[in-house]
């Protein structure tokens, strides 16, 4: 163990995801010794006195061939036939292999929208809560026979990275068919190993390249999920499947994602990674200045326009002048209150509306800012 993956062995609850890559055979089907070698290590940590939770990908990939498809089904249909049966054989792999080392696992279906509106983020939480609680196993997958767009490859990575804000883990482990992450694909001559990411805002790495043609999510899904566990205060290591025993020790393997220094409350969390914002509201350059250079609230003062049709409690993207996405807030108003109150001082405010229009339009207690300040909308 070295200093810097200290807190990989010491997290008392891990979120550990692994891709289809990994868990399936390259004509489909399960791979049974490497599932086998994960739950293996995964069950000794469990014993240990830690949680675990299991973001399991593979369904699809365990179903077609089980159904008699030689290929991999390209319809929605196909794909949600697939996962039906394959969730159903993939889980039972895991329920007795699990059980042979005297553990239990629970089957935990989501989809990214089962985690935007607050109750249902609400419900996940309290339900993994309770499994971790009686010592149970959860296993998550995106729910795929059910999703009602085109089943997109690599939400599991997203997913894995809410899983982990949600049950407020220590650690987020990324189970992976290259062992880290390289500044190019692994097979150029010119790739090299990144070992510890210290600011991922800042990495520098081509995100189309850099990781492998086989996994379902891509490094570009992956990076993604690292940058909202590592926001989230959660230290993420993506690694080889090989490697899960060795992450979950503090062995140097992988790439580490250093996390920032402090944890956002869960509200700020669902906030920043799970809403679906209801609207827009644009402001001027002294309101961009006040909100990033000074942490403060937004004014009625500081909007210029606003868009969508939201009501007071619902998400909103904030954005500068030119399009720039500033963050996001729980607006307090409507969206025809704001445009009325848009422009406005404090005065005029309680002058013609009343003492409650003096509210901040967005408190700073309820705004998540956006850390990449070049993000376009």
């Amino acid at each position: 163990m070295t200093d810097l993956r200290g807190a990989m062995c010491e997290a008392t609850t891990v979120v550990v995801k692994v891709g289809s890559s990994s868990l399936i055979l390259p004509g489909g089907g399960i791979d049974v010794r490497r599932v086998d070698d994960l739950v293996d290590v995964l069950s000794e940590v469990v014993k240990d006195g830690r949680r675990v939770v299991l973001v399991s990908s593979g369904a699809i990939a365990t179903g077609f061939p089980a159904m008699g498809m030689t290929h991999r089904p390209r319809t929605l249909a196909g794909k949600q036939a697939a996962a039906s049966v394959g969730q159903g054989i993939l889980l039972a792999h895991y329920t007795s292999r699990f059980a042979s080392h005297g553990l239990r696992v629970g089957q935990v279906l989501l989809t990214v929208n089962d985690l935007v509106r607050p109750t249902s983020y609400c419900n996940a939480w309290s339900t993994l809560d309770t499994l971790l609680g009686l010592g149970v196993v959860p296993i998550v997958n995106e729910n795929d026979t059910v999703a009602t767009g085109e089943i997109r490859f690599g939400d599991n990575d997203r997913l894995a990275a809410l899983i982990a804000e949600l049950v407020r883990a220590q650690a987020l482990v990324l189970l992976s068919d290259v062992d880290a992450l390289y500044t190019t694909h692994p097979d150029s001559p010119d790739a090299r190993r990144v070992e510890v990411v210290e600011d991922i805002e800042a990495l520098d790495v081509d995100t189309h390249k850099a990781g492998s043609g086989v996994g379902t999510g891509g490094m570009t899904t992956k990076l993604e999920a690292a940058r909202m566990a590592t926001c989230a205060g959660v230290p993420v290591v993506l690694a080889a499947m090989a490697d899960a025993r060795g992450v979950l020790a503090g062995d140097p393997v992988g790439t580490y994602f250093r996390p920032m220094a402090t944890r956002r409350p869960r509200r700020l969390l669902w906030l920043a990674d799970a809403a679906t914002p209801q609207g827009q509201i644009v402001i001027d350059d002294g309101a961009v200045e006040a909100l990033t250079q000074r942490h403060s609230s937004l004014l009625a003062v500081g909007v210029t326009r606003v868009h969508g049709d939201f009501q007071a409690g619902d998400p909103v993207t904030i954005l500068a002048p030119d399009g720039r996405v500033i963050g996001r807030g729980i607006v307090q108003f409507s969206h025809d209150e704001v445009r009325i109150m848009r422009g406005r001082s404090s005065a005029w405010l309680v002058a013609e509306m009343g003492p409650a229009a003096s509210r901040e339009i967005i408190h700073r207690d309820a705004m998540v800012l956006n850390r990449r300040r070049g993000a376009k909308k």
